[in-house]
């Protein structure tokens, strides 16, 4: 659907033969950056996209926490006997009945703090190498590879903002964990581990969320072009392709985020039984764990829960940026036309 953004108006014709006068042009409104305000992927400012990626972030985040602790304790692989689940929702009420209401949500506040400018940058990056890359690559049209590069690159800058609020987060999420509060978390990391205990888990996050986001963008432009060819603002189709997407890419890389969830969390009976003094480090270390502790199934430990909060997580997070950056672009669309 289109907007013009001109207007024009015609002087009345005289009385009398002869042919009317041409129409008195009246100037049009400059259009904005792609005049199709509900076109997905050209209608909205950089600014745009980084409003609209970071209230999506925050609403992902936040709207699936619980699920996303369950996910991070059925990832244990040398859980306490007391903190064994067999499902989401048996996770969930377990925790529930015997540590409190409110422990699902421990650690929620330095997600939100990091989710807002992490998914801002994340959107605005994406959102602009797309459209670069596509014209490079299929002149204007819908480039899979572009998606592809594009993503990966968003995750660099995202991941460098997010990763230190895993850390805690994650910390703050396993069952029995001693940290009081996220201050309390950070403070004792840093002493203990130093500052780089924030970033261990940094190249296994991004070995992990590139290959993610790399099929994530690619599913979700390709389903996009299934049942929305035009491309317009369509919340049925964006929360279609959204959970759609999310299944996928974190199916295919559950192993990996075990990985980062080992990386993150340093679990202690888990290192000390194939007998790993210090701290677990790299990659490589990681996956070699991950085998001595669990075998192959080991690296798809909490696979229905990752796929459980991706699914919604993703169909949450690209129908709010949609809708925010659709719902802004045609706010400034309508104030250029009103003057």
């Amino acid at each position: 659907m289109e907007l013009s953004c001109g207007v024009g108006g015609s002087a009345a014709a005289p009385p009398g033969p002869g042919p009317p006068p041409a129409a008195a042009a009246v100037p049009p409104v400059p259009p904005m950056e792609g005049e199709d305000y509900e076109s997905l992927p050209s209608g909205a400012s950089l600014g745009t996209h980084m409003v609209a990626g970071a209230v999506a972030g925050i609403m992902e985040h936040t709207v699936m926490y619980p699920v996303d602790s369950v996910k991070t304790r059925m990832q244990s692989l040398q859980p306490d006997p007391k903190a064994q689940y067999r499902s989401v929702y048996e996770a969930l009420k377990k925790i529930v009945m015997t540590e409190g209401f409110w422990r699902p949500l421990r650690g929620i506040n330095v997600t939100m703090l990091g989710a807002g400018p992490a998914h801002a940058m994340y959107f605005a990056c994406y959102e602009k190498m797309k459209k670069s890359l596509s014209d490079t690559f299929q002149h204007g049209g819908n480039s899979h590879l572009a998606n592809g590069i594009a993503g990966s690159v968003a995750t660099l800058l995202h991941d460098a903002v997010m990763n230190p609020a895993e850390v805690v987060k994650q910390r703050m999420q396993m069952f029995n964990s001693p940290y009081k509060s996220v201050l309390a978390c950070v403070r004792t990391v840093q002493k203990t581990e130093g500052f780089g205990a924030f970033y261990r888990s940094y190249t296994t996050q991004l070995t992990m969320n590139v290959p993610f986001q790399a099929i994530h963008f690619i599913t979700y432009e390709f389903m996009q072009e299934q049942i929305n060819p035009h491309r317009e603002y369509n919340p049925r189709s964006h929360i279609v392709s959204g959970a759609i997407a999310g299944a996928v890419a974190a199916a295919a890389t559950t192993p990996l985020d075990v990985c980062k969830t080992l990386l993150n969390t340093q679990e202690n009976m888990a290192l000390s039984s194939v007998n790993i003094s210090g701290h677990l480090t790299g990659m490589v270390n990681a996956f070699k764990t991950v085998y001595q502790l669990g075998g192959v199934s080991g690296y798809f430990r909490g696979v229905q829960a990752r796929v459980i909060y991706q699914m919604p997580s993703t169909a949450i997070a690209w129908s709010v940026y949609e809708f925010f950056k659709y719902f802004l672009t045609k706010h400034k669309l309508e104030k250029r036309t009103s003057l």
